[in-house]
């Protein structure tokens, strides 16, 4: 594959992932995660390779999730939703290696969600997290949700959905959704003291280790499935899509005037 919204480097056993579309903050569309899928899964099974960094090109955002100017009811791309995203976090936990999220800069609804699924999560002072489903007529009905709750706790995480706030790397850290917290100029040295030490361990003990911890969680998959279908229905009527137009015209959205 010849990849147009990502990069993708190997050097040393660490492999890099860098969402590249900085002029819409990292926003991934169809696409994008068909290169994430690809990206991920020839990382994931090369054997040269003991950790997958997954990041954002620029400062200003790690990812900030789906592409808005690609949704219309539905997105641009295949799956339930226009977007194989379910096929997209599920990746991140089944590659047999740890999946680091890098985090310069804001993770945000689906990018929050990314960083939420990473084994280990390091981020900038810089960094935000939180979500805008509920702002912009979406959610996250499966991983975004319960397995977030698995992290930060139930009451955090439906304040984080229900609310739709921003949340600091330093808060991030305090509710366990980021390993470690570092500044700015010291973001790229921290990861790679991280994956210096991930390379040392035994590529065949890490495998099972994640693999019993997803086995804990594999249950949120079958919510994901369940929950992306009605999502897809959702996507369909006129109060999500009130959503997407607000968002685009730059006002507040009257999603009660459409609610039935």
């Amino acid at each position: 594959m010849t990849y147009q919204d990502i990069l993708f480097e190997a050097q040393d056993g660490v492999a890099t992932v860098t969402i590249n579309r900085p002029q819409v903050m990292n926003a991934f569309r169809g696409q994008t995660c068909e290169e994430l899928i690809h990206a991920l899964n020839r990382a994931g099974w090369d054997k040269a390779i003991g950790v997958i960094v997954l990041t954002g090109a620029g400062d200003r955002a790690f990812c900030t999730g789906g592409d808005q100017s690609a949704h219309d009811g539905q997105y641009d791309g295949r799956g339930m939703i226009g977007l194989p995203v379910e096929e997209l976090q599920s990746l991140i936990r089944d590659v047999p290696k740890p999946v680091i999220a890098r985090v310069q800069g804001y993770a945000i609804g689906g990018g929050n969600v990314l960083a939420t699924l990473c084994d280990l999560t390091i981020a900038s002072e810089k960094a935000q997290f939180g979500q805008v489903g509920p702002k912009v007529g979406s959610v996250d009905p499966g991983f975004g949700t319960a397995y977030l709750a698995r992290i930060v706790g139930e009451k955090k995480a439906r304040e984080i959905w229900y609310l739709c706030r921003r949340y600091t790397a330093a808060e991030a850290e305090r509710m366990g959704l980021v390993n470690v917290v570092v500044p700015h100029d010291q973001l790229d040295a921290e990861v790679a003291r991280w994956c210096a030490e991930i390379l040392e361990r035994s590529p065949t003990a890490m495998a099972i280790a994640k693999r019993s911890f997803n086995a804990d969680s594999e249950n949120i998959r079958g919510i994901s499935n369940m929950g992306m279908q009605a999502l897809s229905m959702y996507y369909d009527t006129e109060e999500s899509k009130e959503g997407v137009r607000a968002f685009t015209e730059k006002r507040k959205p009257d999603f009660r005037k459409h609610q039935k």
